[in-house]
């Protein structure tokens, strides 16, 4: 069996302890100026498309809903339906940008289920591709990730404008 593991990504949630005021994706969803340096890759009407800056994987987007609900059965009709949609825009984009082989699609509801940012639902879209796991996660704690997320944004922004 496959593990895709990210030992690292708690080091980024218990960093924003006491440093971030308010809620990250609703800080977010407010400043439309800072798209580029949020990595914003598009925006819809109810939610918006951001890469996670610490990704399991190269290009590993977040579809998150303007609106501060913890789970989907929260979030009205208008809003799933552009959630579900923004995911499959985001599934086209990793395929075009990325050249994904395969997509890890999830939700985490509640901190128990690892959710990161229990108060804020989203959906994380991660690429895969087939030997994309290595040894150096596990021997080494160490990710590696084949592109920055700035080169990573640009490919995906770009096939969006293309594409949408």
């Amino acid at each position: 069996m496959d593990k895709l593991w990210a030992p690292w990504r708690s080091k980024y949630v218990t960093s924003l302890v006491g440093k971030q005021t308010g809620c990250v994706f609703c800080n977010i969803a407010k400043e439309k100026r800072r798209d580029r340096s949020h990595f914003v890759i598009f925006r819809r009407e109810f939610c918006y498309a951001v890469l996670n800056i610490y990704p399991y994987n190269n290009g590993h987007l977040m579809i998150v809903p303007y609106r501060h609900v913890n789970d989907t059965a929260k979030m009205k009709a208008a809003e799933r339906a552009d959630f579900y949609e923004a995911m499959e825009i985001g599934k086209v984009l990793l395929r075009d940008a990325v050249s994904a082989q395969g997509l890890n699609i999830g939700i985490n509801l509640g901190k128990q289920a690892g959710a990161g940012f229990p108060g804020h639902v989203h959906m994380h879209i991660v690429p895969r591709w087939q030997g994309d796991v290595n040894f150096m996660p596990v021997t080494a704690d160490t990710k590696v990730i084949s592109q920055s997320l700035k080169e990573v944004h640009k490919r995906l922004v770009d096939a969006y404008q293309r594409r949408y």
